[in-house]
């Protein structure tokens, strides 16, 4: 089975003139080098990370190792969408197996949710250092911090196959044309059939907000720790030191969810696939991107680490 993917405004063009179709072809190939540019950003910030990470022993902290855990998650989350996506810019024939089709929304689901679960870890990871910092070393010890780091992959992987399993067991009929940029669940269920579509569309539904929210509840308690903590530290410059190690992850977690709240809360209506795809693009796309750049100009020690590491480069002598 061959499932079309296209954007829902290629439909129309065929009866376009030709001077709107090449508006519309220049429109994808100015998308198609931007989006190309972000990509590799985001590839490259990431893997300047965990190459400062593991270069500067002063960073081989839980912390850092978590961190650089979420960077992995990341480039396989961008990888399993955005290079596809970038194919189907250049070309006319915009089809994908029903296999890969599949393993396009394992892996999308398996890498998104890892991230949410190592926010969440890195959540408690800060509430300890600040809240119960005489115990850090005995509560995230390494092989602490390996088993969070595990159990979070294998969270992830856990949704993934939940959610793949629970769509692909359903018939498909009628028009395989999906109106999104990648295999995603409203769509697909757009073009399932049989007496058991809303049920399964409730299920998926339920146990993704539900992961989604417990998350999220689950960093904004640990944060509740945090500030009364902080507050609680006599000195101003104290006060900012604490709060300044929590900076660039909270900002990442505002981020994350702030897209994926308008993505799995909002209602759904009849005519919302296009607000959809916009959305996704930007959570697909915008939000990895902005990733590596929050962590790297936020966090005063990793950033000074690359600093260290390039002028090692570039002046040994002065090194």
């Amino acid at each position: 089975m061959q499932l079309s993917k296209k954007f829902k405004y290629m439909r129309q063009v065929s009866s376009r003139p030709c001077e709107v179709l090449g508006n519309i072809l220049l429109y994808k190939l100015m998308f198609f080098l931007l989006f190309l540019l972000m990509y590799l950003f985001t590839l490259l910030g990431n893997l300047l990370i965990m190459t400062t990470i593991w270069s500067e022993h002063s960073l081989h902290t839980p912390m850092y190792l978590f961190l650089c855990a979420l960077s992995i998650s990341e480039i396989f989350y961008t990888f399993a969408i955005i290079p596809r996506m970038l194919a189907d810019l250049l070309t006319t024939l915009h089809s994908i197996a029903f296999l890969a089709c599949a393993s396009q929304m394992f892996f999308s689901f398996t890498f998104g949710f890892t991230h949410s679960f190592l926010l969440t870890v890195m959540g408690y990871d800060r509430y300890v250092a600040i809240c119960h910092p005489l115990r850090y070393n005995v509560l995230m010890s390494p092989r602490g911090c390996a088993c969070l780091v595990a159990w979070s992959w294998v969270g992830g992987s856990f949704m993934g196959t939940v959610v793949t399993t629970a769509i692909f067991n359903l018939t498909f009929c009628g028009p395989n044309e999906i109106h999104h940029f990648t295999c995603h669940v409203p769509p697909l269920l757009k073009l399932a059939c049989g007496e058991n579509v809303l049920e399964v569309a409730k299920g998926v539904e339920i146990v993704c907000i539900t992961a989604l929210l417990g998350c999220f509840l689950l960093i904004l308690l640990s944060y509740a720790f945090i500030v009364v903590t902080i507050l609680k530290i006599p000195s101003a410059e104290g006060r900012h030191k604490a709060f300044s190690t929590c900076a660039s992850h909270l900002t990442v977690v505002v981020v994350h969810y702030g897209f994926a709240s308008v993505i799995y809360l909002k209602p759904k209506g009849p005519k919302s696939l296009e607000g959809d795809t916009l959305m996704g693009i930007t959570y697909t796309v915008l939000t990895p991107f902005l990733s590596p750049i929050i962590f790297s100009l936020r966090n005063k020690e990793l950033k000074n680490a690359m600093k260290k590491i390039f002028l090692s480069k570039l002046y040994p002598e002065k090194i």
